[in-house]
């Protein structure tokens, strides 16, 4: 059964219409999703993320252990940074896409989406004297996303929100929202401008209403999973059951970047090299002239060949309505854009090609905006 999120009881207020997110309700849609998109390319969008898992370890070498665990190499992670990346199995596949959050030396915070995160960090720290603790329950958080997020929590905020004193893939726990503490990330999910709020349980109704308040003046609206798919296939962000299950490997979904193999210890380090060469599809992005939603999952064929699939199509609203989807072709295409394929929706042959990869803001500069 479904968990409801802190953040529920207003949630409910404005809307019906709920799906499964990682074993937490959501809102689908909260009013419109043409509207709620549009709020976050053009002013702001407020959405609840309590369902991502967080995990603080806590110990004489945290951060060594979690380097064993984590595929990326962190150890060089300064205080206050984000690294986000890979965490595999034993046999190199993929369990979780995730953020590591240095506090200090001993003191690492995680967040990820898959409840094996904490079982695998908790047989990693056995013996070790890491503390390792799951609190995702504890600190509900939100995401506010948008060119306009920085304008309007600066006029709650008590610290400077700037580029300068915020960077992107940074965070901040000295910061409150309307006199709220809350630990800030630089953060989102949508190749916008935007912030995280991690807020204790007990005061999140409080900071959700501020927030509204703040948001009502420049246009902010609430934000549903609908509109979020909009946002991370034309941003190219995947998602676990989606874009991985734990038979694909990063290389396949689109993480091989963050795989470090020259570190001492590499957790799955023998299914990483194997997968490195052996597996043979890469991430990329299609658009194709017709099928929007359906052509989910669609087999994709390139001069008659299989080449691949989509993962999940949407109607993008940045190209026009033009159906476009993530999707997994053999790497030798993933690299060539304008190379044309052919999907199979719903008994139809759908032209299209494969573009650049991903569509929107490839280079993130709306999101590193200082």
């Amino acid at each position: 059964m479904s968990k409801e999120t802190a953040f529920h009881p207003r949630l409910a207020a404005l809307t019906d219409e709920w799906m499964d997110l990682f074993g937490y309700l959501a809102p689908t849609v909260v009013t419109d999703t043409g509207e709620e998109y549009r709020a976050v390319r053009e002013t702001a969008g407020l959405m609840d993320f309590t369902m991502l898992r967080k995990v603080d370890l806590d110990g004489p070498g945290a951060l060594d252990l979690v380097n064993t665990v984590v595929a990326r190499d962190v150890s060089t992670l300064r205080p206050g940074r984000i690294a986000y990346g890979p965490l595999v199995d034993e046999d190199g596949k993929m369990v979780d896409d995730c953020t590591v959050m240095m506090r200090g030396p001993d003191h690492v915070r995680f967040c990820g989406a898959n409840d094996r995160d904490f079982d695998i960090f908790g047989a990693q720290a056995e013996g070790t004297g890491v503390e390792v603790r799951e609190f995702t329950d504890e600190m509900p958080h939100v995401c506010v996303q948008g060119p306009r997020s920085r304008e309007l929590l600066q006029t709650v905020a008590d610290r400077d929100l700037s580029g300068e004193a915020f960077p992107y893939y940074t965070f901040r726990e000295d910061v409150s929202i309307a006199g709220i503490p809350v630990f800030m990330t630089r953060l989102g999910y949508t190749a916008e401008l935007g912030y995280e709020l991690w807020v204790d349980r007990g005061r999140a109704l409080e900071l959700w209403d501020a927030l509204v308040e703040a948001g009502t003046p420049v246009g902010m609206r609430v934000i549903g999973m609908a509109a979020l798919d909009l946002f991370r296939i034309e941003g190219g962000f995947i998602i676990g059951g989606i874009e991985y299950d734990p038979t694909v490997s990063p290389y396949e979904c689109g993480l091989g970047w963050a795989v470090s193999l020259d570190k001492p210890t590499v957790r799955g380090r023998a299914g990483l090299e194997r997968d490195r060469e052996g597996t043979t599809l890469r991430l990329t992005s299609v658009v194709l002239e017709g099928g929007g939603d359906a052509a989910s999952g669609a087999k994709l064929s390139a001069g008659g060949a299989d080449v691949g699939f989509v993962t999940q199509a949407v109607v993008s609203p940045y190209l026009g309505d033009r159906t476009l989807g993530l999707a997994k072709v053999e790497k030798e295409l993933a690299g060539s854009p304008g190379t044309p394929v052919t999907a199979r929706v719903d008994g139809d042959d759908v032209p299209g090609e494969i573009v650049e990869h991903p569509v929107y803001e490839k280079e993130r500069q709306r999101a590193k905006k200082s």
